[in-house]
């Protein structure tokens, strides 16, 4: 391995992640925040410390496929290490622990949060906080393959490393190009967003944090009641249609933009991405009329929210949840482990894997019915390789595991099996909330800080699709 190399770009990140620490610091001065000598220091820090490592060292040969696991693993660590520092700084988050999981919860736009008065942060705090999130949605790694050209040369393997799903979609010749075009779609729907949170009645601040928190589906808000601290229809309904367009292959989006929208209607996971959130609002909805008697326009809205916002995996809450019965909950659980479509910002298993994995089962009935004939797995007429097939198994199979034993681990610590279990698939699939201690109204300050840091971990190996960071802990990985 090239770990001259490796480290060499760790240090082009950390100038990048240096710079996009100024951001905030218009917002400290406009709010009189008691923030902007941290956000000062922790900017000076990363971005000279950034700068030391590219002068010390220097790129051998092209990245190769060794190198882009690494570059991109301890990329997205040194964000969260280095991205802490003003939360500390500040006393804001006086623990180093609460402060990294604060931060890897932003970069790996999970939303999961141990903090117990939002709205007493400062606003420049408060602002990197769901900046992060924005930087994460898409990737710092992939927004840097756009920015720095000499990552063009070799940099497919940061763009399958960094991009969520079981396919790495390309969408033009070269890498630098298909990053610009993936961070366009992204910035032009965050603009219009915004514009419409600010229509909405959102000031300036509270639009952008609400945005990069939608579009990035990461979850953070600026109030400690979450989307409950604006009723208003027009704002939720808002932030329901970006969520649902962010939990859509943004590859997508770029092809309907220069095709038309029947686009989405041609795209078989998009299909199924909105059947899921269809039936789930369908079946919820029936539990909690029958239930409450409610027939409301809020009613609607409040399960559709919670819909998109948990199979989106954003996690933003108008409605405490946990209220409803144990079976709308069942829904919601099972919905966090589906995620997003593949190439979305969203998490999970994704939808397309889930979907791959129902026509492998039903693939293998007709096996069982017919033994000698070949049954390839399709997707409207088109044959899946088998080795990608194998490849949606295997994930599953290693999901679950970690899962089982994420979940074994936390009770372990005295929690109880909802709290286990909620907390686990909330961060691995980079949900945010999740049930029991930590459900909709609740947070995770309360865990010890070797729970802190194993839930930090489950945050880290879903954003990055399990195998780019699982890698790096295999013998064979680190011999010649």
């Amino acid at each position: 391995m090239d770990l001259r190399g490796v480290i060499h770009l760790q240090g082009w990140l950390l100038i990048f992640l240096g710079a996009a620490m100024l951001t905030p610091i218009p917002f400290s001065i406009y709010y009189q925040s008691e923030d902007l000598f941290a956000l000062g220091v922790s900017a000076l820090v990363t971005f000279l410390t950034g700068l030391t490592v590219t002068r010390l060292t220097r790129i051998e040969r092209d990245v190769r496929v060794r190198e882009g696991f690494a570059i991109v693993t301890f990329g997205w660590l040194l964000a969260a290490a280095f991205g802490a520092l003003p939360f500390v700084i500040a006393g804001a988050i006086p623990s180093y622990t609460d402060a990294f999981f604060e931060t890897m919860s932003g970069f790996t736009t999970t939303g999961a949060s141990i903090l117990t008065d939002i709205e007493a942060m400062p606003r420049g705090l408060l602002f990197w906080r769901s900046f992060t999130h924005w930087l994460g949605g898409m990737g710092i790694i992939l927004l840097s393959l756009a920015i720095l050209p000499f990552l063009g040369v070799g940099g497919m393997q940061l763009f399958k490393a960094e991009v969520p799903g079981p396919v790495a979609d390309k969408l033009a010749p070269r890498v630098t190009q298909t990053a610009k075009i993936l961070w366009g779609v992204y910035i032009a729907l965050s603009a219009a967003q915004t514009i419409l949170l600010m229509v909405g009645g959102m000031d300036l601040f509270d639009a952008l944090c609400h945005t990069f928190g939608t579009m990035a589906t990461g979850g953070f808000s600026t109030r400690n009641a979450s989307i409950a601290a604006f009723p208003s229809p027009f704002i939720q309904w808002v932030l329901i249609v970006f969520m649902f367009l962010a939990g859509v292959n943004f590859a997508l989006h770029f092809r309907v933009i220069h095709q038309g929208p029947l686009v989405y209607r041609r795209d078989r996971e998009f299909i199924v991405y909105t059947a899921f959130i269809a039936l789930a609002c369908l079946l919820i909805y029936a539990m909690t009329a029958v239930r409450s008697g409610e027939h409301s326009e809020k009613a609607v809205r409040d399960v559709v929210f919670q819909v998109v916002s948990i199979q989106t995996t954003t996690g933003f809450v108008s409605f405490d949840y946990e209220l409803w019965p144990f079976a709308a909950q069942m829904v919601l659980f099972l919905l966090m482990f589906v995620g997003g479509s593949a190439g979305s910002t969203g998490g999970g298993m994704k939808v397309l894997r889930v979907y791959l994995l129902i026509k492998f089962v039903f693939a293998e009935f007709n096996r069982l019915i017919h033994p000698h004939a070949i049954i390839p797995v399709r997707v409207r007429q088109q044959t899946i390789p088998r080795d990608v097939v194998t490849n949606v198994l295997g994930f599953a199979v290693l999901y679950f595991l970690i899962f089982a034993f994420g979940s074994l681990l936390i009770t372990m610590m005295g929690y109880d099996m909802p709290t286990a279990l909620g907390a686990v698939v909330a961060t691995m699939s980079n949900v945010g909330p999740g049930l029991g201690d930590v459900g909709a109204v609740d947070n995770y300050s309360g865990f010890p800080d070797s729970g802190k840091w194993l839930l930090s971990f489950f945050m880290l190996i879903g954003r990055l699709e399990l195998y780019t960071v699982l890698i790096l802990f295999a013998p064979a990985y680190w011999r010649r």
